[in-house]
C-alpha cells in the first residue's frame, strides 16, 4: 500500500528500505532502553525484583510483537496503529490509537536527549546537559529531512556500533562481576523475598517497559519499505530477540559490577557502572562514554523518524492540521512533522516544572509519559487484531499471528496489567496524560467536517 498525498498536496513517501534497513530501525528505536532509563527500576524494586518485572515485560513484548506483525503486514500504513484502529473501530478508534502513539513517540526523545546531554557532561563537564539535547535535536531533526535512505542507513550503522559497544561494556566489567553484588538487597532493599517487594516490583514496570519501548516504531516506516509483507515480519522477530538478550545481559553485568544502588536514580548507569570497575581515569571509560552516545543516538534518530510519520498519517487523514501532511518536494520527507514534533519535544526538555513532579526526575516522568501512550497504544491494536480477525476473516494476512487466540490475549493481558498499576503508582502523570487525550478529542470532535470532506474528496 503506498501513500497517497492529499489533494493539492506534495509527493508521497519513497519506497526505498530494505529488510536489513527495517531491522537497524527495529533495534535501533529501543536500544538507548539499554543505556539508560530502566535503572530507575532498580530504585523501587530492588535488582531481583526488577529482573522479575523484566522478564514479565520481556513476555509481554514478544507475544505483542509476534501479534502486531499481523497487523503491520496486513495494513502497512505509515500511521501504524492510528491505521490498525482505525479499520477496527472507525475513526474514535483511530484517534485514540493516534494520539496515543504520538504521546509515545514525542516524549521518548527529549528523554534520551536528556542522556545524551548527561553522557557528554561526563566528558565535558562544562556542557549543559539540556543545551546538548536541544543541540542533538536540532542536527538529527536535519538528518531525517535530508531523506529516509541516508537515515535509514545511518540508523542501522547506530545499531550496529551501539550492539558493539554493549557488548564491549559487558566483556570489560565482567572480571569484576559479582552475584553477590547483584543479589544484595535485591528485594527492594531486602536481601530475601517477602511480600513487601511486590509493590515496587509493579511500581517498576514502566522502567522495564523502557527496555522495549517503540519497537513498534518499524509500522511506521511500512510505506517506506520496498517489500513490507516479507521483510518487516523478519525485522521484527530478529529485532526483538535481539532486544532481549542484550537488556538482560547489560541489567545482570551492570548491577554485579559493585554497588548498584549507585546506579538506580541516574541517566548514565553503564558509564558508572564501568567506573566501578575500572577506575576514574581508565580509556575503556572514555570510550565507554563516547561509543555509548551511539546507542543513545540510534534510538533518538529512529524515533524522530518514528513520530514524524505519526504526524504525517495523522495529518494527512485530517486528525490534524493538514500543514502538517506536507512531503518536501527534493527530500520526500515529511519535514513539517519533524520540525513540529521538535518544538514538542524541545518545549518538554524545559518543562520542569510542568513534568517534574511525584518524587521522580524530570527523565524518569517523561519515561512515564511515554510509557502511557505506549500501553494505550498497545491494548487498542490487541483489540483490533481480534475485531478484525472476526469481522474480516479474508482479509489478506501475509503473516499470521502465532498460536492465536493466546499470543495476543497474553499481550493484552499483561498491558492491562502494565496500565492499572502505572495509574495507581503514577496518578498525576497519568492525570496530564488524559489530559492531552482529551484535548485532541476536543479537536477531534471540532474538525469532524474536515474528514469528512477529506473521504468525500
Amino acid at each position: 500500500m503506498s501513500a497517497q498525498p492529499a489533494a493539492g498536496s506534495s509527493p508521497a513517501l519513497q519506497q526505498s528500505l530494505g529488510t536489513f534497513q527495517l531491522w537497524g530501525i527495529a533495534v535501533g528505536l529501543v536500544i538507548s532502553g539499554e543505556y539508560f532509563g530502566w535503572s530507575y527500576g532498580w530504585a523501587s524494586a530492588g535488582t531481583l525484583g526488577f529482573t522479575i518485572t523484566a522478564l514479565f515485560v520481556a513476555a509481554m513484548y514478544t507475544t505483542f510483537i509476534f501479534s502486531f506483525t499481523e497487523l503491520t503486514t496486513s495494513i502497512p500504513h505509515a500511521g501504524g496503529p492510528f491505521a490498525y484502529s482505525k479499520r477496527a473501530f472507525g475513526p474514535l478508534g483511530g484517534y485514540l490509537a493516534g494520539a496515543a502513539t504520538l504521546i509515545e513517540f514525542v516524549f521518548a526523545p527529549p528523554a534520551i536527549a536528556l542522556a545524551i546531554g548527561a553522557y557528554l557532561n561526563v566528558q565535558f563537564p562544562q556542557i549543559d546537559p539540556k543545551l546538548a539535547a536541544v543541540g542533538a535535536y536540532l542536527i538529527f531533526m536535519t538528518l531525517n529531512i535530508v531523506g529516509v535512505q541516508i537515515a535509514a542507513s545511518f540508523e542501522l550503522l547506530m545499531a550496529l556500533l551501539a550492539i558493539f559497544e554493549l557488548l564491549v561494556f559487558m566483556g570489560v566489567v565482567s572480571p569484576g562481576f559479582s552475584m553477590a553484588n547483584f543479589s544484595k538487597g535485591g528485594w527492594a532493599g531486602q536481601d530475601s523475598f517477602s511480600a513487601l517487594a511486590i509493590p515496587g516490583m509493579f511500581a517498576a514496570i514502566p522502567f522495564a517497559i523502557w527496555f522495549f519501548l517503540a519497537i513498534e516504531g518499524v509500522a511506521m516506516a511500512a510505506e517506506e519499505a520496498k517489500d513490507p509483507k516479507r521483510s518487516i515480519p523478519i525485522a521484527y522477530i530478529t529485532g526483538i530477540i535481539t532486544l532481549v538478550l542484550l537488556a538482560i545481559g547489560v541489567m545482570v553485568f551492570a548491577g554485579g559490577a559493585g554497588d548498584w544502588t549507585k546506579l538506580a536514580n541516574i541517566n548514565d548507569p553503564l558509564p558508572q557502572a564501568m567506573r566501578l570497575i575500572v577506575g576514574d581515569h581508565s580509556k575503556w571509560l572514555h570510550m565507554l562514554v563516547w561509543l555509548g552516545l551511539f546507542g543513545l543516538i540510534a534510538s533518538f534518530h529512529g524515533i524522530i523518524l518514528g513520530y514524524s510519520r505519526q504526524i504525517y498519517a495523522l495529518a494527512r487523514e485530517a486528525y490534524l492540521p493538514r500543514y502538517l501532511a506536507a512531503v518536501h518536494p527534493r527530500f520526500k520527507t515529511p519535514h513539517r512533522a519533524i520540525i513540529a514534533g521538535g518544538v514538542v519535544g524541545i518545549a518538554a526538555i524545559y518543562s520542569d516544572e510542568l513534568i517534574q513532579f511525584g518524587g521522580q526526575t524530570l527523565t524518569a516522568n517523561i519515561v512515564t509519559m511515554s510509557v502511557f501512550g505506549a500501553i494505550t497504544m498497545y491494548i487498542l491494536s490487541m483489540l483490533s487484531l481480534f475485531k478484525l480477525r472476526r469481522a474480516e476473516p479474508h482479509m489478506a494476512r501475509p503473516f499470521r499471528a502465532p498460536f492465536y487466540p493466546l499470543f495476543p490475549a497474553i499481550a493484552l493481558a499483561g498491558a492491562c496489567v502494565c496500565m492499572a498499576t502505572m495509574i495507581y503508582y503514577n496518578p498525576l502523570i497519568f492525570g496530564l496524560f488524559a489530559a492531552f487525550m482529551a484535548l485532541g478529542y476536543g479537536f477531534f470532535l471540532a474538525t469532524k467536517s474536515n474528514r469528512a470532506m477529506h473521504v468525500a474528496a
